[in-house]
């Protein structure tokens, strides 16, 4: 049971200080002062929402350093890293503030009667449920879509990442928002579905584990309620014998390393030809081993990770580089390669949120197309050829809400972003994630 939000630093383990939880009447209070800020806030021209937006992006590259050193601190990402989210953030806000007009304009559809077009109304104030690995840019990605839409946000962050929720939450009323258009809770995991069953709480999205998008989408669906979840993965990063082999190796490592391996759509499954699994993964390992160590975020996280990894090498797996834990002090977990992967192992079924790659090989597509669909997730994909026709067929029917051929998955504010099966469901992001939580409404004028 969560006792209190804490700021710990992973690189050593320490404490650096901890925050009180919001009492039931404070709670309560911030719910009313929530609902006040959205009927002041969804009356504002979208024109002004827009101009908060683009402030708030100058504000951002402002301080892009100094919120990388919190987030740094509070869950291990490098600073460079971190910079690079928090432009991620600040681009968010000036494509959404561009393209909110457009995406939120009325729509002229034919119909029998005089005139009939749609519309898209805010429905109020929406939970936003967010993770610890990306502080700041999985927040920013809900909020602002949601946000120039005429909604207003709470957000229940991650325990261990609550002076990045208490800066985002200053961000957005520097920038002009109104008072409690953004506010943030530090609550309990049980206090989650009371914000839920509030009358005044008309949505909710969560980016998280699969398991804790089962409890909060079966609370949203008990009171009606339309909910977004971004859960987790285990992308298969595919290498066909025709790829660029140098770019392959240093994309894989890239997209299994970023972040210390703590991303939904790294890479986790590397499935290679076997005419060049043997040269693909002496690279892979060389490549992945020049990054530095980084912490994972919290103890517990590099226990999970540690555990998966043994399990392996216990049914089988070869280690080819790391799978140790160092002796040091914090919360480090090395780069690792593992081979001779099968199903009995859990890293075979389960997302592995660490800098640990599990290399398969194949010998023909149909083979490679089953082996990346045999998941429960069904995030992201990467895949490596050359060949059109092979692109196209992929493109298609890989189960997966992402694919990107020849790049490393990653989410752009120009594009929906989501998953299927045990990966959620809805989207964030493009104009379908502006539309996530709006009332798309007919108007039908007869005579």
């Amino acid at each position: 049971m969560t006792t209190s939000y804490q700021t710990i630093d992973p690189a050593t383990g320490t404490l650096i200080e901890s925050y009180n939880l919001l009492s039931q009447s404070g709670l309560q209070q911030k719910l009313r002062q929530s609902n006040d800020a959205f009927l002041e806030w969804k009356a504002w021209p979208l024109s002004k929402r827009s101009g908060i937006f683009h402030q708030m992006a100058e504000n951002l590259t402002h301080h892009a350093q100094m919120y990388a050193k919190t987030i740094n601190l509070e869950m291990g990402k490098p600073i460079l890293e971190g910079e690079a989210e928090i432009a991620k953030c600040a681009w968010a806000c000036r494509y959404f503030a561009d393209n909110a007009a457009e995406f939120l304009a009325p729509q002229q559809r034919s119909s029998d009667h005089v005139k009939s077009y749609v519309r898209y109304d805010p429905l109020g104030i929406i939970l936003a449920v967010m993770p610890w690995n990306f502080p700041f840019w999985q927040v920013f990605r809900v909020s602002v879509p949601t946000m120039l839409a005429g909604n207003v946000m709470l957000l229940k962050h991650a325990s261990n990442t609550p002076r990045c929720a208490l800066l985002i939450e200053e961000i957005f009323k520097t920038a002009g928002c109104p008072d409690g258009s953004f506010l943030s809770l530090f609550v309990r995991h049980e206090d989650i579905d009371r914000i839920i069953a509030d009358p005044r709480v008309r949505g909710v999205t969560l980016t998280g584990s699969s398991n804790a998008g089962k409890n909060v989408a079966k609370s949203a669906g008990s009171h009606l309620k339309p909910c977004v979840m971004e859960l987790g993965g285990s992308d298969p990063f595919i290498v066909f014998d025709d790829a660029d082999l140098a770019t392959a190796i240093e994309t894989g490592a890239k997209a299994r390393c970023q972040n210390s391996g703590q991303s939904c759509v790294s890479a986790k499954r590397f499935l290679i030809h076997r005419s060049i699994f043997e040269a693909y993964v002496q690279g892979l390992v060389k490549s992945m081993q020049a990054y530095p160590i980084g912490p994972l975020a919290t103890g517990a996280q590099r226990e999970i990770v540690s555990g998966q990894v043994t399990d392996a090498i216990t049914k089988g797996a070869q280690v080819l580089a790391g799978g140790q834990l160092p002796a040091t002090a914090g919360f480090f977990y090395p780069q690792t390669v593992l081979t001779f992967i099968n199903p009995s192992m859990r890293v075979w079924h389960e997302e592995v949120f660490g800098p640990v790659a599990s290399a398969i090989p194949f010998d023909h597509d149909d083979e490679v197309l089953a082996l990346a669909n045999e998941t429960s997730f069904g995030l992201g994909a990467a895949v490596f050829t050359k060949d059109a026709t092979r692109i196209k067929r992929f493109a298609r029917e890989l189960a997966c809400g992402n694919v990107f051929f020849n790049e490393m998955v990653r989410s752009d504010p120009r594009l929906p972003f989501g998953g299927i099966k045990d990966s959620g469901f809805g989207r964030e992001l493009g104009p379908e994630g502006m539309h996530s939580f709006v009332n798309i409404k007919a108007v039908v004028i007869g005579q």
